[in-house]
């Protein structure tokens, strides 16, 4: 399908008690269904005071939704909370449109933005289990041809299997997984004995962390790790991890890990499906928090990264709050809850705004378990070299008439057990 050719309405219900705005969470729907390749047509939001278990809306709401459909030829109705499977059956029958909830919506996009292999399984296996209860509810709409948004991954080809069938594949899906997390171990393992801190960028999605990784690297290299991350301005451009070398003010390497971008209301099949990737945070020794400055719901941004990073149990690490594309507004305009933040960094990645105040804080606020020195082994400690350069990632090794001097990030119990080598 291409975009724009999808008529979408959405359709919200405010409650009481919402954290959220309800227009504000609907641009945000919005943009989601311009990411999915569909173009919004209307919206229409009902406030109540609790949800209609049957339908979610209230039936005059769905036939005023029927009505609004047929006039405006809409061709699917995307809601902006998630639906049973009861809810999507019902409203198919009054409406009868395809209706689709936010959380097929974010896996649908996920399965079109998935580029590696785990990212394609991971997503494959939330769609999964996030359909299965619901299949008699969406059968109606995925048998149609060219369904288009909400489709995408493990849609019509599956819809004639049986519920066993659909049961093995997930189960094939995590043996699979379970293969790949393994090589990931391998080389998160391999990274954690390197001694390099890692500093994991974390945030809402398109707030500029994939940017903010390539404005951090310093070296040019025809190595994978040295490459520019990928960058898009739109939702969800990167599902991948991705690691780059970066440098801090003292000469010392470090780690930038750049996860996947979060949104409110991240469905929690796709983050239990995830969990594995996003784990990479909890081995991080710094959290850079990234906010875009120039999006109007500033607040929802920083509430729903807080929510993630508290059900990923990290919140005990320290984090530096950057405020990112300040190139965009001008900081007496920047509105936010400042309870939610404490001492947030004001930067550019486009104009290089405070990129070098950010490495000195990152160097201050990095645990002190490593320090990069430069050590000068006499020839007649050569055994030393020898545990130096199998232990830990040397540089700029050289042999002078006084010895043997080398570069290296070293932990502090070598650090005071051999400090009378350091040399700088």
């Amino acid at each position: 399908m291409e975009k724009g050719n999808e008529r979408v309405l959405i359709v919200g219900v405010e409650l009481d008690n919402d954290t959220f705005e309800i227009d504000d969470s609907l641009d945000e729907l919005e943009e989601l269904v311009k990411a999915a390749g569909g173009e919004v047509i209307g919206r229409i939001i009902q406030r109540k005071d609790r949800i209609n278990a049957a339908l979610f809306v209230g039936k005059g709401k769905a036939e005023e939704i029927r009505d609004f459909c047929q006039q405006l030829e809409i061709d699917s109705v995307v809601f902006n909370d998630e639906l049973s499977g009861a809810q999507l059956r019902n409203l198919e029958e009054i409406i009868d449109r395809k209706i689709i909830d936010r959380t097929t919506l974010i896996l649908d996009i996920f399965a079109l933005r998935a580029a590696s292999k785990e990212g394609k399984l991971q997503v494959k296996l939330a769609q999964m289990k996030y359909r299965l209860p619901r299949l008699i509810g969406m059968r109606d709409y995925l048998s149609r041809e060219g369904a288009g948004i909400g489709t995408r991954g493990p849609g019509e080809q599956k819809l004639e299997t049986d519920r066993r069938h659909i049961l093995r594949e997930i189960k094939n899906i995590e043996k699979q997984l379970k293969e790949v997390e393994g090589i990931r171990e391998v080389k998160r393992k391999k990274r954690l004995s390197s001694n390099i801190p890692m500093v994991a960028l974390v945030g809402y999605t398109n707030a500029g962390k994939s940017t903010l990784t390539n404005s951090l690297m310093v070296h040019d290299s025809l190595d994978e790790d040295f490459k520019k991350v990928y960058v898009e301005d739109m939702l969800f451009a990167t599902l991948d991890t991705s690691h780059r070398i970066s440098k801090l003010p003292n000469g010392q390497d470090f780690l930038v890990s750049d996860t996947v971008g979060f949104v409110s209301k991240l469905p929690t099949k796709l983050i239990e499906a995830f969990k594995g990737t996003l784990e990479e945070v909890k081995y991080a020794d710094l959290l850079l928090h990234v906010v875009d400055a120039s999006n109007e719901d500033l607040d929802i941004q920083i509430k729903t990264t807080i929510s993630i990073l508290k059900e990923l149990n990290v919140m005990d690490k320290p984090m530096i709050t950057v405020f990112n594309k300040m190139d965009k507004i001008n900081i007496q305009d920047l509105i936010y809850d400042h309870k939610l933040v404490e001492e947030p960094l004001f930067i550019s990645c486009k104009t290089g705004k405070n990129l070098d105040v950010l490495l000195n804080q990152i160097q201050e606020k990095l645990p002190q378990e490593f320090r990069y020195v430069k050590l000068l082994i006499p020839f007649d400690k050569q055994n030393l070299t020898n545990y130096f350069m199998n232990n830990y990632d040397v540089n700029n090794l050289q042999y002078l008439e006084t010895g043997t001097t080398m570069e290296l990030t070293i932990d502090n119990v070598d650090y005071e057990k051999y400090k009378d080598y350091i040399i700088e």
